[in-house]
């Protein structure tokens, strides 16, 4: 147990739901794989949540499973041949996430980016990681990070181009 109360399911739900379904979202191509996503995650954690001591733990523990999961799902042969035709859905204030306009231009140029662009992106400015954390999370170099982050501001800026 910890300062800031008793570590369990409902309040690791509570407290992270809406940071898991942002990263997923993130990192699905559309709202019905990151629901799944969602689920998944909090289904993992039940069987877990006696293993971690802190709630920056339990945060850390649940980034780390969103993105093992999203990546369990690029890896099936099914999202290997199939193109979306969907387009992602406007994020919903009801999940308490960040709301961009489905028109907007940086909406549009993050959703293109590949899924481990997209990732570093999300990590750094969404939930305000540093460089160091996301290493750790995703299991990769400190470099390496560096490096996706400014291939993947280079392709924003491909993207966009005037429409700022």
């Amino acid at each position: 147990m910890t300062k800031e109360g008793r570590i369990t399911t409902e309040a690791a739900i509570d407290r992270y739901a809406d940071m898991v379904y942002r990263l997923a979202l993130s990192q699905m191509k559309n709202t019905a794989d990151a629901d799944d996503l969602f689920q998944e995650v909090f289904v993992r954690l039940v069987s877990h949540i006696q293993d971690l001591e802190s709630w920056e733990h339990v945060k850390a523990w649940l980034i780390r499973v969103t993105i093992n999961c999203a990546k369990k799902h690029y890896d099936q042969y099914w999202n290997k041949n199939v193109d979306y035709i969907e387009e992602p859905e406007r994020i919903s204030d009801e999940r308490g996430g960040y709301e961009m306009p489905e028109e907007h231009p940086v909406r549009a140029a993050v959703q293109k980016l590949p899924p481990k662009y997209r990732l570093v992106i999300h990590l750094y400015y969404f939930e305000e990681r540093t460089v160091a954390e996301i290493a750790q999370l995703t299991e990769q170099k400190e470099s390496t990070v560096k490096s996706q982050m400014h291939r993947a501001r280079e392709m924003l800026k491909e993207f966009i181009g005037d429409e700022l």
